[in-house]
């Protein structure tokens, strides 16, 4: 009997802080910020491409773990690279020529279309036989390879697809903070915040994740000043969700309304017959 295992990575933050750190590489070689930041979401991509063959080799918690030794080695790496700016952080300082309006207008556009790109790529893959391939592996890999699903192909491109969205985010977050430092941009609560969102949303939906998205940003905006209580505050939120609404807000909205607006699963609906 096979069990099966989920991959979760707790090391995303590797390619949030690659990301903004390119983007200051970049700009330092005459490359300008907004130009840069694709290029940062690129170079994350390809820094995927090379870990993917290492990490996925790993399962389960090894997985997890590996991800996240991966993501502090690098932040130990730029911490010892004093052209980085080393231990103390570093500034964008090309934005300095847009005025402070002309700089969140560029900054806001940019991250619409890195969003829609992303969300229009996801659900087209979600949409297609390699969206049931996917969560065919998510349910339970083994079985997925004897039935003939190419699992490694298809992880590895997932894995570098989302090692270009975390990638463009951490670009992002350094045009809109203008600074960064290693144990910020490299920390853990970037992962968890993903979590966070996927699990207060959905798990396994399409609109879940953007519904969890929304909900922790107000958290954000409401509560971010008050410190640890809004870390615990979401801690509490999250446990709350595993334990007594584990499919999340879209899964219950969808199943009491019949609900749903981006379909990416096949459903089966018997049909009744009356006698005559």
């Amino acid at each position: 009997m096979s069990v099966a295992v989920s991959q979760v990575s707790v090391g995303q933050q590797a390619y949030i802080g690659f990301g903004a750190y390119a983007t200051i590489f970049f700009t330092q070689r005459g490359v300008t910020p907004y130009l840069a930041v694709v290029l940062a979401a690129v170079a994350s991509a390809l820094l995927a491409v090379v870990l993917a063959p290492l990490l996925l080799r790993l399962r389960g918690g090894q997985f997890a773990v590996g991800t996240w030794v991966v993501a502090e080695a690098l932040a130990l790496l730029i911490a010892l690279d004093e052209g980085l700016g080393g231990g103390t952080g570093i500034s964008l300082r090309g934005l300095n020529v847009y005025e402070p309006d002309l700089r969140r207008a560029y900054t806001f556009w940019l991250t619409l279309a890195f969003t829609l790109v992303l969300l229009v790529v996801v659900f087209v893959i979600l949409r297609h036989r390699t969206g049931m391939a996917l969560q065919a592996i998510r349910d339970d890999e083994e079985a997925a390879a004897s039935l003939g699903v190419r699992t490694g192909p298809l992880k590895f491109g997932l894995f570098v697809l989302a090692g270009f969205g975390c990638g463009a985010a951490g670009a992002l977050t350094l045009t809109n903070t203008l600074f960064i430092q290693p144990q910020s941009i490299f920390g853990v609560q970037w992962t968890a915040f993903m979590l966070f969102m996927v699990l207060v949303g959905g798990l396994g939906t399409f609109e879940g994740p953007i519904i969890g998205a929304i909900l922790y940003f107000t958290l954000q905006n409401q509560f971010a000043e008050q410190g640890a209580w809004y870390l615990i505050g979401l801690g509490v939120v999250a446990v709350g969700f595993a334990l007594f609404l584990p499919r999340g807000l879209w899964s219950v909205v969808a199943d009491r309304f019949h609900l749903r607006l981006l379909p990416i699963g096949y459903h089966l609906h018997g049909q009744s017959s009356k006698e005559t």
